[in-house]
């Protein structure tokens, strides 16, 4: 099958063909609409992605494979595959046929990663592999039940390492549909450019891969009293209820919320917020406001000496403001709710954050309004917060992350913003445990 030709994002999203081959494009430099058609394509994505309609992943950078537990998973996974060849290669997500599909991609890649190398030992084979299979199983990990004519976008920022780039080869050979946004230079091997289209925006400019975010509307709301004592019913019968924790247990909540201190290429720490756990695998999620900038990332966790560096952003989405960061550690995840119930005006909550730089406060509020902010749902809550608190939590009396922290208001009350559990379960699908 020939591959659909791409002149535009626009024509990206818009291209649904199935079938064994996707299509492979780099987008050269930037043009004037560079940031609104980025903007549209991820609102577009995202949106149907949220209908059922395809799998859309926005990668900002791909893992290192370090964990020796991986590497010897996924170096079985390649030794079963040679040792049985035509059976495909299963992984934690391929299965069945897309485990065909996934070997005869590898195959493929694997040919054309070795034309013209001399010295192209087994063990080169091998390393080169599972690293493809380590990568593709990051990648899908939020795409369930996949079958034939399942639809995967996947939009990658400023490839240019030879080894990331026929990861990604690999992905349009198992017939995902590949964007690079090359804004920032190019591929220096000339012999690699032909495995993908070629569109040229403009010119190169060395500024951050993100959407334009446009101006929030002025928000002015009345807070009315409250009962401090009392808390509206979240509507479960009695049988049903869970049992609310208390602010002491609340508080303790805190050891799974992070400060992040981003640092500058120069080295120097140019701003601080808050991150969530929600992966024991070392995933963090924060802000995409927070990170975004940022060369590199220290993280430090309460009680806990230890000062954490990453310069692993994992994934990130300028409108919902919200972007993932990993780090070397086994983490103790905070639970993130589900929704049996909408959450009400009234509810009691309580937000964790680390404001101007120090370690986790809590402070309690209840939810005073539901807000749509630049196309996005968000979460009005009256519990204080500072600068430096983007990216904590926002918790229900239950303990579960019902939104992160996004932003504040200061009009001689407590009006601030959140992103809902909502956009935050759609976002982590495939990271959390």
């Amino acid at each position: 099958m020939e591959r659909a030709i791409i002149t535009s994002m626009e024509s990206f999203a818009a291209c649904h063909e199935t079938g064994k081959d996707g299509c492979f494009v780099r987008m050269l430099g930037r043009n004037a609409q560079f940031e609104r058609q980025l903007l549209w394509m991820d609102d577009t994505l995202t949106g149907r992605m949220r209908e059922g309609e395809l799998f859309y992943q926005r990668v900002a950078a791909l893992p290192a494979l370090s964990a020796p537990e991986d590497i010897m998973y996924y170096t079985q996974c390649y030794d079963r595959w040679r040792a049985a060849r035509q059976q495909g290669i299963c992984t934690k997500v391929s299965t069945g046929a897309l485990a065909v599909r996934l070997g005869a991609a590898c195959e493929e890649t694997l040919k054309k990663y070795c034309s013209g190398k001399a010295g192209v030992t087994e063990s080169i084979c091998r390393n080169f592999t599972v690293k493809l299979l380590y990568r593709f199983d990051f990648v899908l990990a939020g795409c369930k039940r996949w079958n034939t004519d399942t639809r995967i976008k996947i939009v990658a920022d400023n490839v240019v390492n030879e080894q990331e780039y026929f990861f990604y080869y690999l992905l349009a050979q198992t017939g995902c549909d590949v964007m690079l946004l090359q804004s920032g230079g190019d591929l220096t091997q000339n012999e690699l450019k032909s495995l993908s289209q070629e569109v040229c925006l403009g010119a190169f400019q060395s500024l951050p891969v993100a959407p334009l975010k446009q101006q929030a509307e002025k928000i002015v709301v009345k807070i009315p009293q409250r009962n401090r004592s009392g808390r509206v019913s979240t509507g479960q019968p009695s049988s049903m209820k869970r049992q609310e924790k208390s602010f002491e247990q609340l508080a303790a909540l805190a050891s799974s919320i992070v400060l992040i201190l981003v640092h500058d290429e120069n080295g120097d720490v140019m701003s601080t917020g808050s991150g969530i756990m929600i992966g024991t695998d070392g995933y963090i999620l924060t802000n995409d406001h927070v990170v975004r900038g940022g060369a590199s990332y220290a993280v430090r966790i309460e009680n806990d000496d230890t000062v954490y560096e990453t310069d692993e952003l994992i994934k990130y989405h300028t409108r919902l403001d919200l972007a993932l960061l990993r780090i070397a550690r086994r983490l103790q995840p905070i639970p993130i709710y589900e929704g049996p119930k909408k959450l009400v005006r009234g509810q009691a909550v309580a937000a964790i954050g680390s404001p101007l730089g120090l370690f986790n406060s809590i402070s309690d509020g209840i939810i005073s309004g539901f807000r749509t902010i630049d196309g996005v749902d968000m979460i009005q809550f009256t519990a204080p917060i500072s600068h430096g608190s983007s990216g904590g939590a926002v918790l229900n009396m239950y303990g579960e992350v019902i939104g992160i922290s996004t932003a504040g208001f200061d009009r001689g009350q407590n009006i601030n913003l959140a992103v809902g559990y909502e956009s935050i379960n759609l976002f982590i699908q495939g990271f959390r445990s």
